[in-house]
């Protein structure tokens, strides 16, 4: 018996040793090499991470150390993990990878939860590789971010060589950015009477062709009118479109009229014949943030039938773009892509994914759109095929006689032709084909894309751009969003009606790349910001998602006619930055009706309440404060006006004095 007993008591003593033992077997260091997770959670510009491989297919190699584990991204990019407290260690080798362009630089950082632990100097192609060695010991979240160290450059590519993380338990996964929070809607339905939206300005050139669609919503059928519509130009009732020339400059004010069973609705529209086209920001469609290369004819139609058939063409959506991947692909082997680059006389010609643009485009035109197309001034376009250099005036008379409204203009392949980096020769491809442009008998808006270079806000008006990109590619991660938007401070004024600042292309709804696709990794706070910040900035609003798969949330963020209206403002300011700090800032824009739209927005990760006083809204007296997104007012308030706001959120509202 006493046996007995003394064995339980060793056991008792000995089962919670083994135990640990057991545990501290079951809770050994792993290792998670970088190249081995879920790669298209890597977020970048555009491109899939390939395992152990450059974007080129080569070896990932550094200053001409080649590596036999890693990664590359374009810059610029972030991946984020989820740890739950139980990695180590990470570490890595960080550089430019020598399949850069000769100008490529970067900044690598890395945040621990949000502290930023680790900051690379700009590095360049050629530089060596350096270290990173971390302690991610308690760290919930790593997020892993590649900058533009500069200027930016096409060919950007950076390398993550022998990356990898040292932990135990429960292995680290790819952040999905798609859970964070609900896709909760805000725009309230639309209203079955009817109701005029869209611009209230247009402007035309004299002789060339006009085209205006009235932008309605409201039960079918509408019934449309125009009083006082001018000499030259006719009314299609059903379609609400209207079409013909104008021949002498002036201006004149129509009376729109939209009636339907319900009742009629009507709107005054300035028409403007003169110099300027494009007097309110460009909104549309460009499908490459989705498609890439495999655009053809069929999924610019599908995007033009989507734009009428879901709605957008009635809250003033109106261009359909083609991007790159349209010409011809010299050397290719894709039959689909090769061919002669150009006819006998220099003109030059589509590939076999578009047979026949001029048929195109009279479809996009049927639908009450209009069509845009890209190009670049060097000798090819960003994706390979053919470009315009030293065909300038060629491919503007095939573009004009296509019956295209709109050039995307991308500085590629051009870096090596000019004889100096000075502002004239950075300024002399755009000169030449805004000359070209105005050679045609057809308004093309001129949408400049050299990604800010030579600060091309403060000329690009004067050489005839309607609008110019100001920054690098736009991506979907609240990092490149927040730092490109938020950083449009000081160039307002440079910006006005027929020429806009362009911090690039909607990172919203259904995107990715060719057969690749996903929800942006925006959360929805983050995309009412989004849609909010370049609303207030005056920016072209043009989509990147595929809008024939688009769902709800994505439809309220684009059909909300008073967040549309403060784009589309007549007076055409850029909003300014009037208050920051703590990762609070306040935004606000004068409107052409006296009143002011401000945003209020929370940078930070908590949610956090921000007060707007009338001191620094610069006003006094009763405003009454409408809530944009709900289309509700939330009342008379007479020295300041707060709100909760959620993070990364934000509050977007009117204030209008009561007198």
């Amino acid at each position: 018996m006493e046996t007995t007993r003394l064995l339980k008591y060793i056991l008792f003593l000995l089962i919670p040793a083994f135990c640990s033992i057991s545990s501290i077997k079951a809770q050994k260091t792993d290792t998670l090499w970088l190249q081995d997770l879920d790669l298209k959670k890597f977020v970048q510009v555009w491109d899939t991470t390939k395992t152990n491989l450059s974007l080129r297919n080569n070896p990932v190699t550094i200053a001409g150390q080649t590596f036999k584990n890693g990664l590359e991204s374009r810059i610029e990019g972030i991946i984020k993990f989820e740890l739950k407290g139980n990695a180590e260690r990470f570490y890595a080798l960080i550089g430019l990878d020598d399949n850069s362009s000769q100008n490529s630089s970067a900044v690598f950082s890395v945040l621990a939860d949000t502290k930023e632990v680790f900051k690379s100097q700009v590095m360049k192609k050629g530089s060596k590789a350096v270290k990173v060695d971390l302690n991610l010991k308690g760290v919930k979240l790593l997020s892993l971010i590649i900058e533009e160290g500069g200027k930016a450059e096409y060919n950007d590519r950076a390398d993550f060589a022998e990356a990898y993380i040292l932990y135990r338990g429960d292995k680290p996964r790819a952040f999905n950015f798609n859970y964070i929070n609900e896709r909760y809607i805000l725009t309230p339905p639309e209203s079955p009477e009817p109701k005029i939206n869209g611009a209230k300005v247009f402007g035309v050139r004299p002789g060339h062709p006009f085209m205006f669609t009235i932008a309605a919503t409201g039960k079918r059928p509408l019934v449309f009118g125009a009083k006082n519509l001018p000499e030259g130009l006719s009314l299609d009732t059903i379609t609400g479109i209207i079409t013909g020339v104008l021949k002498e400059k002036g201006e004149s004010l129509v009376t729109l009229k939209a009636t339907n069973e319900l009742g009629t609705a009507t709107r005054e529209l300035k028409i403007i014949t003169g110099d300027k086209i494009a007097l309110t920001p460009p909104m549309g469609w460009n499908g490459y943030n989705r498609f890439a290369d495999k655009i053809d004819e069929a999924t610019i139609k599908a995007g033009a039938d989507a734009m009428v058939n879901s709605g957008l063409i009635n809250h003033g959506w109106t261009y359909i773009n083609i991007d790159d991947s349209w010409s011809i692909k010299p050397e290719s082997n894709d039959p689909m892509r090769n061919g002669e680059p150009r006819d006998a006389n220099g003109m030059i010609n589509s590939n076999k994914k578009f047979p026949d643009m001029k048929r195109l485009t009279d479809y996009i035109h049927s639908k009450g759109l209009k069509a845009g197309l890209y190009s670049s001034p060097g000798y090819l376009t960003c994706s390979g095929y053919t470009a315009s250099y030293r065909f300038e005036f060629n491919d503007a008379i095939q573009w004009a006689d296509w019956g295209f409204d709109y050039l995307k203009y991308d500085y590629c392949w051009y870096g090596d032709i000019p004889n100096s980096n000075s502002l004239a020769e950075l300024q002399k491809p755009y000169i030449v084909m805004r000359n070209a442009l105005d050679k045609t008998n057809r308004d093309i808006v001129f949408s400049m894309s050299q990604y800010g270079m030579g600060n091309v806000w403060e000329w690009g008006e004067e050489i005839g751009g309607n609008s110019w990109r100001t920054t690098g590619d736009l991506i979907d991660t609240w990092e490149s969003m927040s730092e490109i938007g938020f950083n449009q401070i000081g160039i307002g004024k440079f910006a006005g009606p027929g020429h806009w600042n362009d911090p690039d292309m909607l990172v919203v709804g259904l995107v990715g790349w060719g057969e690749w696709k996903y929800p942006s990794h925006l959360t929805a706070d983050e995309q009412y910001t989004h849609i909010s910040l370049w609303s207030l900035l005056a920016s072209p609003l043009l989509i990147g998602c595929d809008i024939a798969e688009m769902d709800a949330f994505t439809k309220n963020l684009f059909t909300n006619d008073e967040v549309i209206e403060i784009n589309q403002d007549p007076l055409g300011n850029q909003a300014g930055r009037i208050a920051q700090k703590n990762g609070i800032e306040i935004w606000l824009k004068e409107l052409e009706d006296g009143s002011r739209a401000v945003g209020l927005f929370n940078r930070n990760s908590t949610t956090e309440t921000i007060k707007a006083t009338w001191n620094t809204l610069e006003l006094n007296g009763k405003q009454l404060v409408r809530d944009v997104w709900r289309q509700k007012d939330e009342g008379v308030f007479s020295d300041f006006f707060s709100a909760v706001v959620p993070a990364h959120g934000v509050k977007l509202i009117t204030l209008r004095k009561i007198k």
